[in-house]
């Protein structure tokens, strides 16, 4: 059954809602109305209508880890790889002006934390959360209709207004088509891809009503995503019994990347798996103890190193941890932008590098984040990320926000990186295994008709 057909077969199951019965006319109903005859008459409401509004160990870098660093100084170093150094150089000179764009559009877009911007962030969170909350108690299909009602709102705002206008499959039909695709964040490729689709398969079936046309236009949309989505792999790798998962979380400053850190943390711990927390966004002000309070919520360790420490060095004191105390998962919260004008994917890649040589089969996911409200910028910024590191998948935060949906199918046209993961709010239960199914859904259930 493909992805659409799940998607009207879960329509068809939706409960009918009754009719709220009329209220009986009262007997002296006649009195009542001779009796105001003559006041002025006011707007009356249907009886059936109703109005929707839509206990952390902080791990310091000791001495001798210090010194174990500077022992492998060499193997820390960018020239150490086999690589031609003119080669990384012109690559990374490729790259350098969509990084500098990247990290100024974060710099515009986020104040830098102080202690007090954290503490009160932490508090939020904390009071939005119960911590010993499962992920797995909600209905799934329940937490995405949640989450995704503004976006869902949008979508079917656009949508909408669009056809509000219909009167026949002409070219301006396709025209409006075009720019109401776009403007959901579909990017110009696929929107005009999906126009096309539309166009043939309206002309082939005679499509003529506005509902018909409505529901081929999300159709087309959902059969493009499921087929261009059919090699990806969606699950979460492991390393083998015995040794810790390393999983690397990679992204532009302001995207949530240190709080899906703690969220995935909370949710592992709760799932019963040894957790530990590695704070290399050792430059940004208040990121190593934001990462501190989740892991004091969690109550798993993190490690960190002295202020401004080199990333890769924290990165190597966690992995030898995490390997002597045989953990079973450890979470590396690495930089956004850099402030040492080391270029950001230089310090990405030495940071993997440095994984290796203590775990040559980790790290077993890299963990592009990346914020849905920001649309296509956050499609540039997977597109550079991408190009650069060895992404195995994305998480998509904020989508409880003001984001607009498509910006998960121009992902998958443009990137195929599959999105493993999701979140919908501030609590750890808000981060969610990412399922197309319930996305189609959540997004789409308000357009079309069982």
């Amino acid at each position: 059954m493909g992805l659409f057909d799940i998607f009207k077969k879960k329509k068809q199951e939706e409960p009918v809602e009754a009719e709220a019965p009329q209220s009986a006319q009262p007997e002296d109903a006649t009195a009542k109305t001779d009796s105001s005859a003559n006041q002025e008459p006011e707007a009356s409401v249907a009886a059936d209508e109703t109005v929707t509004v839509n206990q952390a160990v902080v791990v310091q870098g000791t001495d001798g880890a210090e010194e174990a660093v500077a022992d492998e100084e060499d193997s820390l170093t960018l020239p150490e790889d086999n690589t031609d150094g003119n080669q990384v150089a012109e690559k990374n000179q490729t790259n350098e002006q969509s990084i500098d764009e990247t990290e100024r559009y974060a710099e515009s877009e986020v104040v830098e934390s102080n202690e007090t911007v954290v503490d009160d962030e932490v508090k939020h969170t904390e009071a939005a959360e119960d911590k010993t909350e499962s992920a797995t108690d909600d209905n799934e299909q329940a937490v995405y209709e949640k989450g995704l009602t503004q976006s869902r709102k949008g979508f079917a705002s656009r949508f909408n207004k669009f056809l509000a206008n219909f009167r026949s499959v002409d070219e301006e039909f396709f025209e409006d088509l075009e720019d109401t695709l776009i403007g959901a964040d579909l990017g110009f490729d696929l929107a005009i891809q999906i126009s096309d689709q539309v166009r043939e398969e309206a002309k082939l079936e005679n499509l003529k009503s506005k509902e018909d046309i409505r529901e081929l236009i999300i159709r087309i949309m959902v059969e493009s995503y499921e087929e261009q989505g059919k090699d990806e792999d969606q699950n979460m790798h492991f390393a083998p019994a015995g040794q810790p998962t390393v999983v690397l979380f990679v992204g532009v400053n302001g995207v949530g990347k240190t709080t899906t850190v703690g969220k995935m943390a909370q949710r592992y711990k709760d799932q019963g798996k040894k957790i530990m927390l590695a704070a290399a966004d050792t430059f940004r002000a208040g990121a190593v103890k934001q990462l501190q309070e989740w892991g004091e919520r969690a109550q798993v360790p993190v490690v960190t190193g002295p202020e401004k420490a080199d990333p890769s060095s924290v990165v190597y004191q966690a992995v030898e941890r995490a390997k002597a105390e045989q953990v079973d998962m450890l979470f590396v919260d690495t930089a956004g932008r850099l402030q040492n004008n080391v270029n950001l994917m230089q310090e990405l890649a030495k940071m993997n590098r440095v994984v290796k040589k203590v775990l040559p089969d980790a790290p077993q996911e890299v963990l592009l984040v990346l914020d849905a409200t920001t649309g296509q910028n956050a499609l540039q910024q997977a597109k550079l990320f991408k190009d650069s590191s060895e992404v195995t998948g994305l998480v998509l935060t904020k989508m409880d926000g003001t984001a607009k949906g498509g910006i998960v199918f121009a992902i998958r046209d443009q990137l195929h990186l599959p999105v493993k993961w999701i979140g919908f709010g501030e609590k750890a239960s808000d981060l969610r295994v990412f399922s197309a199914e319930d996305f189609v859904y959540g997004l789409f259930k308000d357009l079309v008709k069982s």
